[in-house]
């Protein structure tokens, strides 16, 4: 079920974060602690985004976090992976939006794939030094047809 998450839903939601993060970057796997991303969660992205998650019964098994032309997260457990959820939830943030922008790490290659099939551009690489993790990362910017 694809459904708005609300501010209780913000454990779970770190933890897809953190696992599915891990997964896709093992060598930054531990950055922070599980109270350290609930405060993330609690304090910066369910205030000022639109978060969207994905259950599969009672397990929520990937998120959205998107706020006007951006989206700010987007994870999937990996065991749920390459079913279609990250589709799924991609497409509530296009359907809400004329134009996004997002950041994911030159070296998720599976993320940039993800999001070029999905009609995202490549706008611009940095090296990293902008971002807490000092790695190089990519800009992505996807705009709704006939614009």
């Amino acid at each position: 079920m694809l459904t708005p998450l609300a501010l209780t839903d913000m454990g779970a939601a770190a933890q897809v974060h953190r696992i599915a993060f891990d997964r896709a970057m093992p060598s930054l796997a531990g950055l922070h602690t599980p109270d350290e991303d609930h405060w993330f969660y609690r304090e910066r992205i369910f205030p000022t985004c639109r978060v969207w998650g994905r259950f599969d019964g009672d397990e929520l098994c990937g998120i959205v976090a998107f706020r006007e032309g951006w989206i700010e997260q987007l994870y999937v457990r990996p065991a749920a992976q390459g079913r279609g959820i990250g589709t799924e939830l991609l497409n509530v943030a296009k359907d809400n939006s004329e134009q996004l922008e997002l950041w994911t790490f030159q070296r998720n290659t599976p993320a940039r794939h993800f999001y070029e099939a999905r009609g995202f551009r490549l706008v611009e690489g940095t090296d990293g030094a902008r971002n807490e993790e000092k790695e190089p990362d990519a800009r992505y910017v996807w705009t709704r047809a006939g614009r």
